[in-house]
């Protein structure tokens, strides 16, 4: 018993965790391969729908910047956290694609973190905590002077965002569900009274 309980955690714990080490690489990867090349600062792959646009974002989500770059590193390192150890306490009523889709919502912040925590550094503007999360892909769709959608965004910030549109949509199938209290064994307790 104790042998098939080890290895359902074991299990669970590699769909949570293997995700999340799937969209680390790919976006630390993709990050650095687009910093790094000039000619895909500014590239259009489809004319007028899509493009790299490289750009790094000192704020929060969706450009929204009304902290310290600081500030914001260490609410996205405590949310991670609390995430994590919120899943971990989870771990044993959670289906496996609760936890694959809250893996790749956990390799999304850990990507992004990654960014806060090196990228001051890298590029000699700060040091830890003072780093800009890195964006390049722009979806350039406009309608008259009205860009449908006007963020920039990372693998990670897709990682997360698909993570949480399914789990919004598919909830009722993937959300662990509370555990069920056990019913009171009422003539336990009459039999006690009556002796």
């Amino acid at each position: 018993m104790l042998h098939d309980l080890s290895k359902s955690t074991n299990i669970k714990l590699r769909t949570l965790l293997l995700p999340a080490a799937v969209v680390i690489a790919l976006d630390q990867y993709t990050k650095w391969l687009v910093r790094t090349s000039p000619e895909l600062h500014r590239w259009e792959i489809i004319e007028g729908w899509l493009e790299f646009y490289y750009t790094q974002n000192s704020g929060m989500a969706m450009g929204i910047d009304i902290l310290p770059t600081h500030v914001i590193s260490m609410i996205s390192i405590a949310a991670t956290i609390g995430i994590f150890a919120y899943l971990l306490w989870t771990l044993k009523h959670a289906g496996l694609g609760y936890l694959f889709f809250m893996g790749l919502v956990l390799g999304g912040a850990l990507g992004n973190i990654t960014d806060r925590l090196i990228m001051g550094y890298i590029e000699g503007y700060g040091g830890l905590l003072d780093g800009h999360v890195v964006d390049f892909i722009y979806f350039s769709l406009r309608i008259n002077d009205w860009t449908v959608f006007p963020y920039i965004f990372n693998v990670a910030d897709i990682a997360i965002s698909v993570s949480i549109i399914t789990l919004l949509i598919f909830g009722k199938y993937l959300l662990p569900e509370e555990p069920k209290a056990e019913p009171l064994d009422l003539t336990e307790k009459e039999d006690t009274v009556k002796e």
